[in-house]
């Protein structure tokens, strides 16, 4: 009997899930393990394996977004009669949100009033049709993204031309001058500016959800202190110098505050709407930026960790945050979030809290600026640092005694060893 395929909930937030290409076309014959398509959730883009023996009799759409459960592909029997089910099986399910227009199979022209009623809100950007045809893998798009490669000049090896990592990375080795030469500009004529439009992504979408949910929900108010890091420069430069790992200054804040925490509850905790829920686990989130947006893997338990764990631990998370390969997992459970700009020599910002979190602390740069020390003007290296509360938890003298541990912490660094 044909097996009916539905969009699967990938992660605790999905409501819908993006089809960006299907590896397998109607007709072909799958069997448990194959990846059926690359679906790009609101955190990450993963694939979609299939768990049924037959061949693929019906897709029901090429590319765009369908709600969680929707009806997406029938597996069965080369002969079976699928329409039926088909027919039987969607007065009950969601339609497709929005959906590009695109060409049906030829084996499905016929049935398009069997088809999926399809909502059409806006016409698809030229360049997200092109980037549909165009068979690679999520590691190989984000590595040619980064390398500046035309996908389209590059061949793949994988199943069905599909391009793979190490085809770009072949590529990178060889590259056709036309292609990888960096774009130049006349001198003589002026060049428009770009336009136009960019549809937004799931991960994009979730992001305007929730920070909108959290800003407008949760009344924020903000702390900023300035800390001395002179001690800390200090003694990461001792634990660099012979170390095998080589910690960052985002480790050593990351492990202050699991450490801060320890000894400010209310401060890891979240409002639950009738009650506040102090965690008896200190779980930190990290935010790090990637093309689509905002990506929070957290680190758990940070208080139990060494800053070389830490260190390991959040370069993992981050890199597979840019590759797309977080599993939701990895995303869940956080108590606490840190937001640092301080690479992009940002001095000072406020950062949205990230829900169920009670705050969030945003990082800035370390600057050298003129301090007086034991009265005398001397060189200095501060940083700033800005709580962002939630105050149906955190009051200001809460939120302020907990800045005052921190900046205890990270100005003696000795005191992340009790």
């Amino acid at each position: 009997m044909a097996e009916i395929i539905r969009m699967p909930r990938l992660s605790d937030t999905m409501e819908e899930g993006n089809i960006v290409a299907w590896l397998k076309k109607v007709g072909e014959v799958v069997k448990p393990g194959d990846i059926l398509a690359e679906v790009e959730t609101d955190k990450a883009t993963m694939e979609l394996e299939s768990y049924f023996n037959g061949t693929l009799l019906y897709v029901g759409l090429e590319s765009g977004p369908v709600p969680v459960d929707g009806i997406i592909a029938i597996i069965g029997k080369p002969e079976e009669d699928y329409k039926s089910i088909l027919a039987a099986a969607q007065a009950g399910q969601p339609a497709a949100v929005s959906a590009p227009a695109q060409p049906a199979p030829a084996a499905e022209t016929a049935s398009k009033s069997q088809m999926p009623e399809v909502v059409t809100e806006q016409p698809a950007p030229v360049a997200n049709a092109e980037e549909t045809r165009l068979k690679a893998s999520p590691l190989a798009k984000s590595l040619a993204n980064k390398s500046g490669v035309d996908l389209a000049a590059v061949k793949g090896s994988g199943d069905h031309g599909r391009i793979i990592k190490k085809d770009v990375e072949q590529f990178m080795a060889n590259p056709t001058p036309a292609i990888m030469a960096p774009t130049t500009f006349s001198t003589t004529q002026a060049q428009p500016l770009p336009s136009g439009e960019i549809p937004v992504t799931q991960m994009r979408k979730i992001i305007a959800k929730r920070l909108g949910e959290s800003m407008f929900t949760a009344p924020h108010f903000y702390l900023t202190m300035e800390i001395d890091m002179s001690n800390a420069m200090d003694a990461r430069s001792a634990i660099n110098e012979d170390g095998e790992v080589k910690i960052s200054f985002n480790d050593f804040v990351v492990k202050a505050c699991a450490v801060a925490l320890r000894k400010h509850p209310m401060v890891n905790s979240s409002w639950m709407g009738d009650k506040i829920a102090i965690h008896n686990v200190v779980n930190i989130g990290v935010a790090v930026a990637v093309p689509d947006g905002l990506l929070v893997p957290v680190v758990n338990e940070a208080n139990t960790k060494s800053l070389s764990q830490i260190n390991k631990e959040v370069k993992e998370l981050a890199a597979k945050a840019k590759d797309k390969k977080l599993q939701p997992q990895e995303m869940q459970g956080n108590t606490f979030t840190i937001s640092n700009l301080g690479m992009f020599d940002i001095e000072e910002f406020t950062a949205i809290i990230n829900p169920p979190d009670a705050c969030i602390l945003a990082v800035g740069s370390i600057i050298q600026k003129p301090v007086v020390k034991n009265g005398a003007i001397v060189v200095g290296n501060t940083m700033k640092v800005t709580l962002s509360c939630d105050h149906r938890v955190v009051d200001g003298a809460t939120g302020a005694q907990f800045l005052q541990t921190l900046k205890s912490i990270l100005e003696h660094p000795v005191k992340m060893l009790v």
